[in-house]
């Protein structure tokens, strides 16, 4: 044998070779995602899954999924600090049905509600509705300053702060 010669080359290259790059886009399908009937617009937009392919059933993979949505999109108005989450529960044909998962407000909403010279009560409580739905309710105060008042803060004394706490245990469900 020569020198520098490669008997690999000779026989063909490297055992299965290079695989072909397919582009993974080709494997998705695109769905519409759709919110539930109590908001004015009921159309969110799309979502992507990969096809149905042997046990993967492509409503399966979308199942379970959440997508969050601010109130602006749905209603179509101006109050976008309102984030509502929806997760899908259904397919039906190319549209994935959603329902109500939760509501937030956007982080900077939140800042801009808290100021100096006050204080910031936050409490939950969980609430079970007549449907039999289960809902942990957030709740975040702050202190008011008094009209006619001279003093420059308006902190409410620790006392105040769990008596506020535990009268929300006391509300009817």
């Amino acid at each position: 044998m020569a020198v520098g010669k490669n008997k690999k080359l000779a026989k063909g290259g490297k055992k299965g070779g290079k695989k072909k790059v397919i582009d993974p886009f080709t494997r998705k399908d695109w769905y519409d995602v759709r919110a539930p009937s109590m908001f004015n617009q009921r159309n969110i937009g799309k979502t992507i899954v990969n096809r149905t392919q042997g046990t993967k059933i492509a409503s399966e993979g979308l199942k379970g999924r959440v997508f969050e949505v601010s109130q602006a999109d749905l209603h179509k108005d101006e109050n976008g600090f309102r984030k509502f989450r929806l997760m899908s529960e259904d397919v039906s044909g190319k549209n994935v049905l959603t329902n109500f998962h939760g509501m937030t407000i956007t982080t900077d909403k939140i800042r801009s509600m808290v100021k100096k010279w006050q204080s910031l009560i936050e409490a939950h409580v969980d609430v079970k509705t007549t449907d039999g739905f289960l809902l942990r309710l957030f709740v975040i105060a702050f202190t008011k300053k008094r009209a006619n008042t001279m003093r420059k803060t308006a902190y409410a004394q620790h006392a105040q702060v769990s008596s506020i706490c535990t009268t929300r245990n006391d509300r009817p469900s």
